[in-house]
């Protein structure tokens, strides 16, 4: 059922719109304020999918509770209402932050339109936010150890800025966790994070991928592209694996970071861009320099803030935390109860040696949760999680 509030002083205005809305639809619970003071409080105190609002009232005006709505929930679509003499008005109101407006008195048609309108985007808004907060669970820094703490302290004092950042380490540590908690935590949250994974792109292909082509330029490319650089503009890239990025297109990944400009394959126009680029490597990138297969300005460029991301066997005080995770994860993905591991158990594994880092935890507790018995048991991960 959507809640939808009227925050207007006629009284007879509160009411038809009241009545259209009600006949409307029988899930519109309607409610009313009979001036701005009123209705806020009203918003303040309740959850409302929608508030229509007169903008020329005593007291408080329409403009003052838009503004003063935008800044506690502002979530909540405002349709304005108008006057004849209020067209001016109504029109600054949508600059700042309303949906739409309506004029007196109202079209019935224009009313219901944009009150559905309206209703539909805060269904979105609703739906984005718990996408969102998915994909961050996804992406959560699971751990209390002294090296993890370290990293979460660092992403706290570094997320807010405009640094670029190279996370290093071994395979399967979760330095993408690391990008995307810098990316979620900044100024660029509300902007995509655009991932590459250098590694896996052919080296002839990866600057079309990070910059785009014009049509013609190579004979696959039959219209223009834009890259991943344009995709990613006012948010965060992430060039994972950047140690296997060829000389060629470091290069003009160096441009892009000292110029804040790209220009597609084939084409001679540069086009600005607003990135923060963050990369990763598993390669010790200073030894990479020295055997000619790195630039050694990009790496300044990229190096402004260095973190690193330990193996599994060097936080091995974590692993319970994230087996209690992964069981939760799975058990979630599969739509079954969540299997415990005993103390025995989970001490057996605290003990391996995890060449594979958190991916292979991830994997084992996975295999032991399908094969072992309802609770997971030292026999369990003595005969199924043999390395």
């Amino acid at each position: 059922m959507s809640k939808i509030l009227i925050i207007e002083d006629e009284a007879a205005i509160r009411r038809v719109l009241s009545k259209i809305l009600s006949e409307e639809n029988d899930t519109y619970q309607v409610e009313d304020a009979e001036n701005g003071i009123i209705g806020l409080e009203k918003i303040k105190n309740n959850d409302y999918d929608l508030v229509l609002c007169d903008i020329k009232m005593p007291k408080m005006d329409g403009v003052e509770v838009l503004e003063a709505v935008k800044k506690i929930k502002p979530e909540i679509p405002m349709v304005m209402i108008s006057g004849h003499g209020d067209m001016e008005t109504a029109i600054q109101t949508m600059r700042l932050g309303a949906f739409d407006y309506i004029s007196k008195p109202p079209d019935l048609n224009r009313l219901l339109n944009t009150v559905r309108n309206a209703l539909d985007k805060k269904q979105l808004v609703v739906e984005n936010k718990i996408l969102k907060k998915i994909v961050q669970k996804n992406y959560e820094m699971i751990g209390e150890s002294a090296a993890i703490n370290q990293i979460k302290t660092m992403i706290d004092k570094v997320a807010k800025t405009e640094a670029r950042v190279l996370i290093t380490g071994p395979n399967g540590t979760g330095k993408e966790l690391v990008a995307h908690q810098l990316h979620e935590k900044s100024e660029r949250a509300n902007f995509s994070l655009v991932e590459v994974n250098c590694a896996a792109i052919p080296s002839e292909l990866i600057e079309s991928e990070l910059f785009g082509h014009v049509k013609g330029a190579f004979t696959s490319a039959v219209k223009d592209r834009a890259g991943k650089f344009e995709a990613a503009d006012k948010g965060t890239i992430f060039l994972d694996e950047i140690g296997d990025m060829s000389l060629a297109a470091q290069a003009k990944v160096l441009r892009a970071l000292q110029e804040n400009v790209i220009t597609r394959v084939g084409a001679e126009k540069d086009i600005k861009v607003d990135v923060r680029v963050i990369a990763a490597t598993n390669k010790d990138l200073k030894k990479e320099i020295s055997e000619g297969r790195f630039r050694e300005d990009l790496y300044h460029r990229l190096a402004v803030i260095l973190i690193k991301v330990p193996p599994l066997n060097d936080r091995r005080e974590d692993i319970p935390m994230l087996i209690s995770h992964f069981a939760e994860k799975i058990a979630n993905e599969q739509g079954t109860a969540v299997k415990i591991f005993t103390k025995q158990a989970t001490k057996l594994l605290q003990e391996y040696d995890w060449t594979g880092n958190i991916r292979e935890l991830r994997n084992v507790v996975e295999r032991l949760i399908i094969l072992g018995g309802n609770t997971i048991s030292e026999n369990d991960v003595q005969l199924f999680a043999s390395k």
